[in-house]
């Protein structure tokens, strides 16, 4: 069974922002091998989601899992992302038809959320910022 990531940035003018989104789904693909990962965003930079999904469309997979890599809930994640993935309000689950004409099932994944790693990313962030005082 071959599962597909499709990581969902905000997108940016900032060419930094978008490598940012583009370097974690590398780094998310040399975890997990067994999973098609791509990348795609919401506005502002290439590939747009309605293009990340149709590039999906073309790949032999069972499943699609799409992974808002956002830090909270806002309107993109609870309105936008879902009405681009013709989901129902509130709902997780849908169905993609790939080119292939085989349905397979849509998850939409939670965005980050309250979680002890971004607690720790956060501190060694800090702890960095910190280590600038002994600097001249």
């Amino acid at each position: 069974m071959k599962t597909g990531l499709l990581l969902v940035g905000h997108g940016s003018r900032l060419e930094y922002n978008k490598q940012l989104i583009t370097t974690t789904a590398e780094l998310m693909k040399e975890q997990k091998p067994e999973y098609l990962i791509k990348s795609c965003f919401m506005e502002f930079s290439n590939p747009t989601v309605t293009e990340g999904l149709e590039e999906m469309k073309k790949e032999d997979i069972d499943t699609l899992v799409v992974v808002p890599l956002f830090l909270a809930k806002g309107m993109h994640i609870l309105r936008d992302i879902p009405n681009l993935l013709h989901l129902e309000q509130g709902s997780k689950k849908g169905k993609l038809e790939l080119l292939s004409g085989r349905v397979i099932p849509l998850l939409y994944a939670e965005p980050i959320g309250i979680d002890p790693l971004l607690a720790e990313l956060m501190l060694k962030n800090a702890e960095t910022a910190l280590s600038m005082v002994a600097e001249p």
